[in-house]
């Protein structure tokens, strides 16, 4: 084996499968005297870019083998990465075996998430190939010996490292860097091990994982949570399932404030509400309930009715398209009036859409500086949905469940009219989208009222046929759950207020009741077996 003694120079090992900003990085370290050792592809583009460097299996003697599987796993490598440089016997040992140090380790991963998500879907052999092991034990040794070592995995660190570099590699502001560079590395491989892991489970197993790792990345910083006294951040999910879903996460903020925590939360429930609907669809929401929806071929009809339907609440709250947002469009969000007086213009946090038309961006700007417009994917509600609880996670698949696939059945007297069948798959469509327990009112494709968040059913029920007003004459409502009760209780109400039909799951000991005063009142009644539960 050629002598790999230490010859006094600092020595870099690079191997990257993501070659950004490589040239700058060598050009520096080269000009700090570095000695390069590095591995196949990289070291043809840092010899490509005039810089020279020794081959890996130069230092190992030991040529690549196994199709490449075998580069970098040789102590040669490993003992030269983790060796205690104050520690006279580990010093001792890697002199016995002619090994010189390295100092730094500059690596990241094969492109295993591109790879898996890639379409058409790679056979399962690719997959596995592209599972990387000489990097992260790399990387790992690294890691561990970041008193001696520093470790990047990240482009974005190449000037900080240089920089440090020149600062002298003894200082302690170098060596803080170093345990940051450690802590980072850890996480990198942490969330590839999880994203390896993820695709390993979608290939052999189903339902829960036994066990599971979410990668999340840093977005963000927050002014604050729910609340000022609260610490915030949002993070975007690098899960394979969340590859091009699509929704707010990925969003491109085009104007406006920085987003906040409830920003988020509310933009999110707008725009899965109104990615739900097929058709032209304009949805409002407040504090993540929608409190106006519209269906109309021309979306600035659906925007006006989906205001008209509670402008109290729509004032101050999240408008979302399920279509781009054209110039005529922006000019009625910017000077649509509130129905209270006809006067006030309307004031929205934000306003989220799949597109806009360049001028229809520019129309929608000069409502407000402070007006949040955001673009992005389309995104019903799909997927897998985590939620937290103290000391852990609850995990269900999203209620992706749509009227299309349901069986509504008529269990009354009277039968509903085409109009009224609509209407019902209208509501039920919009009541999944409500906090529990959940009422909405609908009538000709729009809201009309909705009851969210009440401890019985009977007080959403009250709050809904009172959003709808006059409006509730020949209306349809829809219930999240089946009516416990329905004498002089929630079905009454609605029969006596002008509703002429109702759906709701069923299921309940009741349910002859309903039956009995939907039939004394002519009212049509019609179950799904589907319940809606949102909490």
């Amino acid at each position: 084996m050629p002598s790999q003694a230490d010859t006094g120079k600092t020595r870099a090992l690079i191997s990257l499968s993501d070659k950004t900003n490589l040239d700058i990085l060598v050009k520096g370290l080269a000009e700090l005297g570095v000695e390069i050792v590095s591995t196949g592809g990289t070291a043809t583009a840092i010899q490509n870019a005039g810089v020279p460097c020794v081959k890996v299996e130069d230092v190992t003697g030991f040529p690549e083998m196994l199709d490449g599987r075998v580069k970098t796993l040789h102590p040669a490598v490993h003992g030269a990465i983790l060796a205690i440089r104050d520690k006279p016997e580990h010093m001792a040992a890697i002199a016995k075996h002619n090994i010189g140090t390295i100092d730094l380790v500059i690596v990241n991963l094969y492109p295993f998430r591109k790879t898996v998500t890639s379409d058409p879907a790679p056979a399962f052999e690719v997959g596995v190939e592209n599972i990387d092991i000489g990097g992260p034990a790399m990387i790992r040794a690294a890691a561990k010996n970041m008193a001696h070592v520093a470790v990047v995995v990240d482009p974005a660190d190449y000037q900080e490292l240089l920089e440090k570099l020149r600062q002298g590699a003894g200082s302690a502001e170098f060596a803080e860097f170093r345990r940051k560079l450690a802590w980072k590395a850890f996480q990198h491989c942490s969330s590839y091990d999880a994203q390896v892991s993820e695709w390993l489970w979608n290939q052999v197993g189903s339902g829960p994982a036994p066990q599971m790792t979410v990668p999340l990345q840093l977005a963000q910083t927050l002014r604050y949570g729910e609340n000022p006294h609260q610490a915030a951040a949002f993070y975007t999910d690098s899960s394979l399932r969340e590859y091009n879903a699509g929704g707010v996460a990925t969003s491109v903020v085009h104007w406006g404030k920085e987003m906040s925590y409830n920003n988020y939360l509310d933009a999110d429930a707008a725009y899965q509400c109104c990615c739900d609907y097929a058709e032209p669809t304009c949805t409002i929401v407040k504090h993540t309930n929608p409190c106006g929806i519209a269906s109309r071929s021309d979306l600035r009809e659906a925007y006006r009715l989906a205001v008209r339907a509670d402008p109290i609440s729509a004032f101050g709250g999240i408008v979302a398209f399920n279509r781009a947002v054209d110039a005529d469009l922006a000019r009625e969000i910017r000077e649509f009036r509130s129905p209270q007086d006809n006067e006030t213009k309307m004031f929205y946090e934000i306003v989220i859409a799949p597109g806009y038309t360049p001028e229809g961006l520019e129309v929608l700007k000069g409502k407000s500086k402070n007006l949040r417009i955001l673009e992005a994917k389309p995104r019903a509600p799909s997927g897998l949905s985590l939620r937290q609880v103290a000391g852990g996670w609850l995990w269900q698949g999203a209620d992706s469940l749509n009227p299309e696939a349901i069986t509504f059945t008529c269990v009354s007297q009277a039968q509903p009219t085409a109009g009224q069948l609509e209407d019902l798959k209208f509501a039920w469509r919009a009541v999944k989208h409500v906090k529990s327990n959940a009422i909405t009112v609908a009538k000709d494709g729009r809201l009309l009222g909705m009851g969210s968040g009440q401890p019985n059913r009977v007080n959403s029920v009250r709050i809904a046929i009172e959003k709808a007003g006059a409006e509730v004459q020949g209306s349809v409502l829809a219930s999240d759950a089946f009516f416990p009760f329905s004498w002089g209780d929630s079905v009454e109400i609605a029969c006596k207020a002008g509703v002429s039909a109702i759906v709701h799951p069923g299921g309940s000991l009741r349910d002859q009741d309903a039956i009995d005063c939907c039939n004394k009142y002519g009212v049509v009644l019609l179950t799904t077996g589907v319940r809606h539960f949102r909490h």
